[in-house]
Order: C-alpha cells, then structure tokens, then sequence
C-alpha cells in the first residue's frame, strides 16, 4: 500500500518478519527511524528499540482494509510528532463494500494466502472485521521460508450528543526465515548462486519473529461548522527476536577475549508494553473580518514505554552465547502538545501557523554497564543505572495563495525532531534530540479534465544522522547531515476507469561533518561532504489502473481491470567510495470480475466473483532489495580480505500468483 504513494520506495531486505525498509525524500529512513506511522491514534514507531531507532513494523496493517492513506512529505504540520523528518504516514481503515469477501491466493514458491472480510450491512465503513493467514517457502534454496498471520476488527457505536465511539483491535505475528548477505565477489567468483545462501551453519541459523497487538478507544464529535471534539486511548504489546550475521567470523568476545571465530550471528530481541492517549480539539471556522476567517486547534498526548531489550552473539547449531552485549530495561514516558491556527484570507491564501512541544524522560537500567574487561580487576559490580530528559521545541507554518484558479503556490518551514537511543544517554544527559530543520516552496496545477501537476524545491537540515554498522546490526550516528532535492508528481484520472500517476524525487544528500574516530572504530567511512550511503540521488515511480466493462455472459457483464506500476532507482552511494548498482522493478496484475446478480454491475455493490494474476519483478531482473560495504569474513577464500567489500540482500525474481475473490 505504502509503495504505491508518490515519492515512496518500499523494501523488505531483511525477511518478512523485520520491518519494512523506507525510502522518502532523500531519507534511508530504515525500519522507520525518519517517518512518523500512524493507524488511527496509534502510533506504529517504537522508540529506543534494539533494532532501530523508530522501528515501525507495517505487517499488522491488512492492506485491503486501508480506506485511505495521507503522505505529508516534510515537517510543516504542528500535529506532526516523534520521527517526522521525512515526513508522516497516516493509514486510515474501513471498508466501503458491505457484505463478506473472501480472497484466495496460490502461486510461487509455495506462497499461500487466505484473507476474509466481514462488513456488516447498515453499519458505517468503520464497523468491520478482517483476518489473513500466509505462508511460503519463500525464493532461493529453501532459507526464505515464512509463516505470518494478522487480523484488525473495529466497531463504531453512537453515542448521546452526537459523540461516537471507535473500538480498534489488531493483531499480528509472523516468523520467517532469512537468507542474509552474499558478498558480490563471491557471487562474481561463482562461489554462491545470486538467490542462495552461504553454506555456513551461522548463516543458516537466521531467523526472526515478531508479535504485535494493539488495542484502542476513540470518542470524536465533528460538527457542520468545522469544529471538533476527540479523546482516545490505547495500549501496544511488541515482541522482536531476530538472529542475523553480516560479517561472517570477525568477532571477538568481550566477555572472554579468548573466544573468537565462533560466528558472527548476532541476537537481537526487543519487549515492548506501551500506553498512550490523547485529547483535541478544534474550534468552528469564525470570521474575524470581512476578508479573514480563523480556525483554531490544540491537542495533548502521552505516551509511556516499558522496554526490556537485549543484544548476544550466538553460535550454531545450538545457538550457545558466546558474548553478550546488551542487557538493559528501559522506562520511558513522554509528554507533547501542540497548538495551530490556520486562517484564511478571503478563498486565495491561507496561513496555517503553530508549534509543538515535546518532553521525554528516560529511566535506564544498564545491566552490562560500567563493563569489566577480563584483563582488568574487578572494582565494581556492572551495571548502569540513569535518567535523563529532554525537551524539543519546533515552530511550523504553511502558507498557500491561489493566484489563478487553477493554479497553488506554498511555502513552508517547519522544525521537527526524532527522540534519541535511551542507551546512548548519561546520567543526568540533556537528552539530545535529533533536530530536523526544513524548508519548502512548490506549485500545484490543476488544468481540469482529472490532470494535477505538483512540483516542490525542498531543503532539510538535521543535528544528526543515524546509518546502518553492520558489526551491531543496527544504527550508529554519522553527524550532521543536509538534504537539497527537487519532487514532482504527475496525476491523470480523465474517467473513473483510469488513473495514471508518475512521481519523481531528485535529492542530493550530504554528510556536514564525519564522526568521530572511536577506540572501536578508529577510521570511520565517512567524510566530510561526501554522499549520504543508502540514499538514491534519483527515485521514479510510475503507476496505470485501467478497469472497464468487456462482455457479458449468460446476462451478466464481465469487468476486465488492470494494473502497472514501475519503480526505478538510480545508482545508490555506500560507504568506502562503493556504489550500488540502480534497479529498476515492474509489476503487474490482470483480473476479471463477474456480478453473480442477473443485470447486476460488477463494480457495484454486490456480490461478484473476481479472478486474477499478478506478477511481480515482471522482467525477471536480478536485483538487490539493498546494498551495502563493509569488512567481512565469510571464510570462502584461503586468506580473508580485511578490505572493505560490497554485500547484497537480493531482492525476489518473477513472483507470480493467481487469485479468486468472492464477495457476497
């Protein structure tokens, strides 16, 4: 679903038990750590986790249940909160066909999935109940299996005085095995096939799993005049585990040095247990002159965090530990309000201007801290324990004018940030907030006819900026960091049987100053000026929906629909001067959809049948979901390189299912 917004580029590098990878405006931003997520009031980013900073898993979303889905590129909204650097993600569910629907799916792989969807009649689009199983075996030589089911219910039940109620519930759990890296040298060697896996047990040992469950409660009232009234609440439960190696045999452990060459498969898990709510309010749209309409919101959120998280290395078959590297609680509970007018001056311009404000206290509870190493006496009893606090402050403000009918001019500036790792902080620490400063200045066309053309000149500073380091398995800071760039997005709808749409994001992103050398890594890659690793300088996505009526047979007409969409990046800088090779992917789906009503019109309401084809990477292109550079000893050549090389996580080749769809 996300995929298919403009300006967005989606991968799945890491199996279908990890979080997607995002790509927005010139930001790598991972798992999550620079795109605020959203269903509905909860917040899908998870802070400090062991993973990533901002870690966002995506899979308890059903995508046929998502009604809509609001991009906002930038920081200019005051609503905005924590990891809103890039920008935000808002899905938003219900479901517009009535009825039951079930969903068949067989095809590559052994890919198997069953969705269902019941839509009681006579209730809003927001009353529905949605499950879905999947499995597969998954592409290469049998390491890319996976099992995962999900499932969202909601209920919207009225209230006195014009007040209504939302219950939301989702689950969702998943468990997949992962191929890892190959080295491309190996690859150019024949030493390993494009889609295989090492033959090494440390390779495959890896794994992951991860569980989700989210509950939540939504009183709203919304008024004729535009004002509104909502408080909602909710509570999350998140499980993580996952068992990767990058490096291969490059690790020493630190609690017995003399251990080493065990393998490089690091553990990661990740508990979460999280409660949260919050109040808004929106006055009525009210004249304060002839020419000037004003419109007045405020809001508050909370949000508390109990964390318990840990990092090991662990050697195969047995998955013994032989080093162990975090080992820490975490309690974290933070506090934001934010505040907006937006006033209208006559129907040609508006101002929407506010601020947010957000505090965040961290309460760490270090177990490996103040570590001892075995050459040294002991002094001490590890552990470090610490709080710290922080405060972040951001101004925000869009003004648009309409000088032509058809024609919208904006700018804007807003001030946002992302929450740091609670275990980077010191006792009593200031806690340093990545700040994100951006500007921007587009126009929007609309012509007529279903055509809009948007263009927009941004520019996004930030303090800070996180990078994967393959030794950890996760994010390490890199410095300070600016991003220049152009988007453009292309719309056509000239009839509801067509929609076209090409988006295109150009972005010149650079390091402001390197960080600094380490006892751990002396010599860091990275440099004063040079190109962001991981972020493609070009971005291109190009999307066809064509559904229109075709024949009838034995009186009832038989809907023919189809769909394209066409993602290319360009060359992707890495770090030590390597550079990742551009991809380019297409997709494709073809269906035909019957009305099972005498006279009935298949794409209206009632029941029909549905069946179809999709196919995606349709060229059948070899292809990394990502690419990276570091050292790495994966033991296949007689003397290792400590040479800096280029790994990949291949991405899936022709992938074809058919389904069949029923709706009663």
């Amino acid at each position: 679903m996300l995929r298919a917004a403009p300006g967005v580029h989606v991968a799945h590098p890491e199996g279908e038990a990890v979080a997607q990878r995002i790509f927005l405006r010139g930001f790598d931003a991972e798992h999550g750590q620079d795109v605020e997520l959203r269903v509905g009031p909860v917040p899908l980013n998870q802070r400090s986790h062991v993973h990533g900073q901002g870690y966002g898993d995506l899979n308890v979303i059903i995508p046929e249940v998502v009604r809509s889905l609001r991009v906002v590129e930038g920081v200019y909204d005051p609503q905005q909160g924590d990891f809103a650097v890039a920008g935000s993600a808002y899905f938003d569910l219900g479901v517009e066909d009535r009825g039951l629907l079930l969903k068949g799916t067989l095809g590559s792989f052994g890919t198997r999935r069953l969705l269902a969807i019941w839509a009681p009649e006579a209730q809003s689009e927001d009353t529905f109940g949605a499950a879905v199983v999947r499995a597969t075996d998954g592409f290469g030589d049998g390491t890319r299996g996976a099992i995962s089911g999900a499932a969202v219910g909601q209920y919207r039940l009225p209230l006195p005085d014009e007040f209504s109620l939302l219950l939301h519930v989702a689950a969702h759990g998943s468990r997949a095995n992962l191929a890892g890296v190959l080295r491309r040298d190996d690859i150019e060697a024949g030493r390993v096939g494009f889609y295989d896996t090492y033959r090494d047990p440390s390779a495959r040992s890896q794994s992951a799993a991860s569980t989700r469950l989210q509950l939540a409660l939504m009183a709203e009232r919304e008024d004729d005049d535009g004002s509104q009234k909502s408080a909602w609440l909710w509570a999350m439960t998140a499980g993580y585990r996952s068992r990767m190696n990058f490096t291969g045999y490059t690790q020493r452990s630190r609690v017995r040095p003399a251990w080493a060459g065990r393998g490089d498969l690091i553990e990661q898990s990740n508990e979460d247990v999280a409660l949260g709510g919050g109040l808004a309010y929106r006055t009525p749209r009210t004249p304060l002159a002839p020419w000037l309409t004003g419109q007045f919101a405020v809001g508050a959120e909370v949000q508390a965090d109990g964390i318990d998280q840990g990092q090991n290395l662990l050697q195969p078959p047995q998955n013994e530990t032989w080093d162990r590297r975090v080992d820490a609680s975490i309690q974290l509970t933070g506090i934001g309000v934010h505040g907006d007018a937006l006033l209208e001056l006559s129907r040609w311009a508006r101002l929407r201007g506010g601020a947010r404000a957000d505090v965040l206290v961290f309460d760490v509870d270090d177990r490996l801290g103040n570590f001892i190493p075995a050459f040294q006496k002991e002094t001490h009893i590890e552990g470090f324990r610490r709080t710290a606090a922080g405060v972040a402050f951001g101004p925000r403000a869009t003004l648009e004018v309409d000088p032509l009918p058809a024609l919208r001019l904006s700018a804007a500036y807003g001030h946002g940030y992302r929450s740091p790792q609670a275990r980077q902080l010191e006792e009593g620490e200031n806690a340093p907030f990545a700040t994100v400063r951006s500007y921007e200045v587009g126009a929007t066309v609309r012509p007529g006819g279903g055509l809009s053309a948007t263009a927009a000149a941004y520019e996004t500073r930030l303090s800070y900026d996180l990078a994967f380091d393959a030794a950890e398995g996760g994010l390490a800071r890199i410095g300070p960091t600016t991003r220049r760039g152009l988007v453009v997005y292309l719309q056509a709808a000239p009839s509801p049987a067509l929609t076209a749409g090409v988006s295109a994001t150009l972005a010149h992103a650079t390091l402001d100053a390197p960080p600094p050398p380490t006892p751990e890594n002396p010599t860091p890659p990275y440099v004063e000026g040079q190109q962001l690793p991981f972020v493609p300088p070009v971005v291109v996505r190009a999307d066809l929906a064509v559904k229109k009526p075709l024949f009838t047979i034995a009186g009832r007409p038989i809907e023919g629909r189809l769909g394209y969409g066409a993602t290319f990046l360009s060359a992707r800088p890495l770090p030590y001067a390597q550079s990742a090779a551009p991809l380019l992917v297409m997709d494709a789906s073809v269906s035909l959809r019957r009305s099972l009503r005498a006279g009935g019109d298949p794409a209206q309401e009632g029941p029909w049948i549905e069946v179809g084809v999709e196919a995606q990477n349709l060229l059948d292109a070899e292809h990394a979901d990502t690419e990276y550079s570091f050292v790495s000893n994966w033991q296949t050549t007689p003397v290792p390189s400590a040479l800096p090389a280029r790994h990949i996580s291949a991405g899936p080749p022709l992938t074809v299912l058919g389904n069949v769809t029923l709706s009663l």
